[in-house]
């Protein structure tokens, strides 16, 4: 719904109703007959209102924004929420270090369960569990550092 129905529309406005009611006319919502009305009334809109009107109707689709007048500062969208470089490398190293930890213990495991049916052979899981948390472990230590 726009925030201020009084505001001029613009062509990209139109275009965005216009390609709303296409979408709507592929999935059966309206028929062509009804298309061509409404798209004549979408290209002869002055207002966001105007525009409005045409799909009343029909449910709403995020395929066009409405621009937000300055005399609304608190509007209904919400902002996009931004992570920092930091944030999204501590995740990501925090999912990779389980990932390391959940396929070293099952390797680890399969050690185990041969050594114990008496098929002991060199401890291999450490060539797994060894180079990559080594190299987590540099990773970690000497990775980025406050980078966006």
């Amino acid at each position: 719904m726009a925030p201020n129905p009084d505001i001029r529309a613009s062509d990209a406005d139109r275009d965005g109703v216009a390609a709303s009611l296409r979408e709507h006319c592929a999935e059966g919502r309206i028929t062509m007959d009804e298309m061509h009305e409404r798209l004549e009334s979408t290209y002869a809109a002055k207002t966001l209102g105007d525009l409005q009107e045409v799909t009343s109707d029909l449910p709403e689709q995020d395929l066009y924004q409405y621009p937000i007048p300055a005399s609304h500062p608190n509007s209904a969208a919400s902002p996009a929420t931004r992570h920092s470089g930091t944030d999204l490398s501590r995740l990501g190293g925090r999912a990779v270090w389980a990932t390391w930890a959940t396929v070293s213990a099952i390797n680890l495991a399969v050690w185990l369960a041969l050594a114990v049916t008496g098929n002991v052979v060199y401890p291999w899981w450490i060539w797994v569990a060894g180079p990559w948390g080594a190299l987590l472990l540099i990773r970690t230590v000497f990775g980025p550092r406050g980078r966006c």
